[in-house]
């Protein structure tokens, strides 16, 4: 039946197309395919994406500010900002953050540039080192187990998300405004760094 496979198909029989791809769903949608079809839903599908992309966007930097921004560290911002953390007392200078004109508007220097600027990094480092530590600690007493080590990361999780729960309400409720998210976020971190 098949015995000319890879040659061409004999006379009476149809050619497929070179780029035709399989259909899995036979031709329960012929048709579907015409350009009226096509272009009508792909408009309809454009007008939605776009509207709900601009809203997205407009709307996710009221809560999100860029994730980047809290990134931008180096060794230096690292040691001195672990220094203003463990022993604040030690601190010679301003308290306040350092803002710039950005398009018109103020905008705070990222966190390479100023120590009192919020970053992820440091929280996000101390979080990691206390799941491990504790994990560590677990071992040495002989209780070690991935169900604990699972359990401290979710208590840790846990931990910071009442922390910045705290700090929000705290925040809203004496009328300071719409801090960024992430700021906050930030804050309640940063006492993973002074375990």
């Amino acid at each position: 039946m098949y015995s000319n496979m890879g040659t061409q198909p004999g006379p009476g029989m149809p050619r497929p197309a070179a780029d035709a791809q399989p259909n899995p769903f036979g031709n329960a949608f012929y048709g579907a395919g015409s350009g009226l079809i096509r272009g009508g839903l792909g408009a309809y599908g454009e007008k939605i994406l776009g509207s709900s992309s601009e809203y997205v966007q407009s709307n996710i930097s009221r809560y999100f500010s860029d994730p980047q921004y809290y990134f931008q560290v180096n060794d230096q911002y690292v040691r001195n900002k672990l220094k203003v953390v463990l022993f604040p007392f030690l601190h010679r200078g301003h308290w306040t953050r350092i803002t710039e004109p950005v398009g018109g508007r103020l905008s705070y220097k990222p966190p390479i540039y100023d120590i009192n600027a919020p970053d992820l990094y440091i929280p996000f480092m101390a979080f990691g080192t206390y799941v491990v530590l504790a994990g560590f600690t677990l071992g040495l007493q002989g209780k070690f187990t991935p169900e604990a080590l699972n359990w401290l990361f979710i208590k840790g999780l846990f931990g910071w998300f009442m922390q910045f729960m705290l700090l929000k309400v705290t925040l809203l409720s004496l009328g300071s405004g719409e801090a960024p998210l992430l700021d906050v976020v930030a804050y309640a971190g940063e006492s993973y760094s002074q375990r």
